[in-house]
């Protein structure tokens, strides 16, 4: 399967990626996480990618795909992948319906997470991440044993500036403008499928493994 999965920021995609990566033995793939492994092993790609990142500035569209093509040639995407954070505009998608042509790949299902906005911020501002070892907790859902401190380092915890109410309105903002007409252009397609993220994760792991394997019993 060569599925692609979207929504807004805090709508669960990367919880969703992962347990659809270990269920059906796809590569999840991050575009931030192939950029911070390009840079880390200090390919061209990575160099330069490094240089807009290092300035606040957006990676480039071009490199973007340069550095997306290099990772679905990689011998483990040969049975599918599942793309997370990329394409986030028009644009990056057509240089994707490119790409996957010339890879004689055609995408199965784009996965799309709908979310209330205002559960959304909420979600987020109650979000709570430990800047040494990554681990990741909700004040209200899943709360660290002891308050303001890692469970697994003993680091404390924090709020991201990324989670503060004003920046997460603003984060929505931008994906509303840019990203969501990605709905239009891949429902034109007749391969969006629209997914409750209210409900939940085990609920909305259910609901999209119960679609998944419809398309599957399909093919």
């Amino acid at each position: 399967m060569y599925l692609l999965i979207m929504g807004a920021p805090g709508a669960g995609k990367g919880t969703q990626a992962k347990l659809i990566s270990e269920k059906y033995n796809i590569p999840h793939i991050s575009s931030g996480d192939i950029f911070r492994q390009e840079i880390k092993e200090q390919s061209k790609e990575g160099k330069l990618a490094q240089e807009y990142i290092s300035q606040g500035k957006l990676v480039p569209d071009d490199l973007t795909i340069s550095i997306i093509s290099k990772r679905l040639q990689k011998e483990d995407c040969n049975h599918g992948f599942l793309l997370d954070g990329f394409p986030r505009t028009i644009k990056q998608a057509q240089d994707l319906d490119i790409l996957l042509a010339k890879l004689k790949i055609k995408l199965t299902l784009v996965l799309n997470l709908v979310v209330n906005p205002e559960r959304i911020v909420n979600r987020l501002s109650q979000r709570r991440v430990c800047l040494k070892c990554g681990a990741t907790y909700n004040l209200k859902t899943n709360p660290p044993k002891k308050a303001g401190i890692c469970d697994k380092c003993g680091e404390a915890i924090v709020l991201r500036e990324d989670d503060k109410e004003e920046t997460v309105k603003t984060r929505l903002d931008v994906y509303q403008t840019q990203t969501k007409p990605l709905v239009k252009y891949y429902n034109e397609q007749k391969i969006l499928i629209n997914i409750d993220g209210d409900l939940g994760i085990k609920d909305t792991f259910k609901e999209i493994v119960k679609i998944l394997g419809d398309v599957n019993g399909n093919n």
